[in-house]
């Protein structure tokens, strides 16, 4: 898997890397994510998740068919599907102590 390189990673100082996004509640696993650029996790732009497959899918879509952000086994709401305004970008606003995550290396 290689993370993708382009015009919004080389913004953010061309730093990237994989997030492994659990739910906090029941430590399931929720996303696989690549993170451009430091700071804290606020959204999670739809084109940056890697897992689960489902997911790309929404990439192109509108904004009023993107789910929300489940854990699969408790339910927990993770995120919001939202336009990222500034960019122009669907992304997923998330719920702030909903979720853990993990750098991790991409295979």
């Amino acid at each position: 898997m290689k993370l993708k390189k382009d015009k919004y990673r080389n913004a953010r100082g061309g730093y990237s890397r994989l997030l492994e996004i659990k739910c906090s509640k029941c430590g399931s696993f929720v996303a696989l994510y690549q993170k451009d650029g430091p700071g804290i996790l606020k959204r999670m732009y739809i084109d940056r998740i890697f897992k689960p497959k489902s997911w790309a899918e929404y990439q192109k879509s509108e904004i009023k068919d993107v789910p929300k952000l489940i854990c699969s086994k408790c339910r927990q709401l993770i995120g919001s599907p939202y336009v990222y305004e500034k960019e122009k970008r669907n992304a997923l606003l998330m719920v702030q102590g909903s979720f853990s995550k993990k750098i991790t290396k991409a295979k």
